[in-house]
């Protein structure tokens, strides 16, 4: 391979782990070296950490997926994991679940679940942990809990929105950007604010 096609190439990985949407439509001509590319870097992953990953996952190399026997991540079938995004099992995505760059997914004791064709965008933070507020100790030393987190079906989290430990999202609902979610969400809600409230509903649209 010739040095201006390499660069290109380099700086077309690039494009795609920041922007992992374009993975799935690459043309032909891309379509084998990038299989190959992601093939090398997905079984470096396995190799080095305990996940399991779907058939047709896109995963930026410069994204930090950690998990250890009993704190495994599971990525389901056609996932995109974008570039420095943050991942921290228990963790399990279902089927074509997109989870953008800067995103920060840390499951606790109990983790994270999120259904199929959910969409967290970038610099969302999901915590499913909590510290203690005893004001007899200091923060390093409060005990931490965990509840966990579930996100529903065809989710949509916004941009630097917050979702805090113990809180479920239905299916089908939105949370907009910048939002802070410390309470369930009902089915196909629109939430907003800090802290979030339903602010609509997606049946409604249109």
């Amino acid at each position: 391979m010739d040095q201006q096609l390499e660069r290109y190439r380099d700086q077309h990985k690039l494009r795609l782990s920041w922007m992992p949407w374009l993975y799935f439509v690459l043309k032909d001509r891309h379509r084998a070296w990038a299989e190959a590319w992601q093939a090398e870097v997905q079984a470096r992953l396995r190799e080095l950490e305990t996940v399991e990953l779907g058939e047709g996952c896109f995963i930026a190399p410069e994204a930090r997926i950690f998990g250890e026997p009993g704190r495994g991540v599971v990525i389901g079938p056609g996932c995109a994991v974008a570039a420095e995004a943050f991942l921290h099992g228990p963790i399990t995505l279902g089927r074509d679940v997109s989870v953008n760059a800067r995103a920060t997914l840390d499951g606790g004791a109990r983790g994270i679940t999120v259904g199929d064709g959910t969409r967290i965008a970038s610099g969302a933070a999901i915590y499913a942990f909590d510290h203690g507020l005893d004001p007899a100790r200091e923060v390093r030393d409060q005990p931490v809990t965990s509840r966990g987190i579930i996100l529903g079906r065809d989710v949509w989290i916004g941009a630097n929105a917050g979702v805090t430990d113990g809180v479920t999202i239905g299916d089908h609902a939105v949370v907009g950007m910048g939002a802070v979610v410390t309470r369930d969400v009902p089915d196909w809600s629109i939430v907003g604010g800090v802290p979030a409230r339903v602010i609509g509903d997606r049946r409604k649209l249109g």
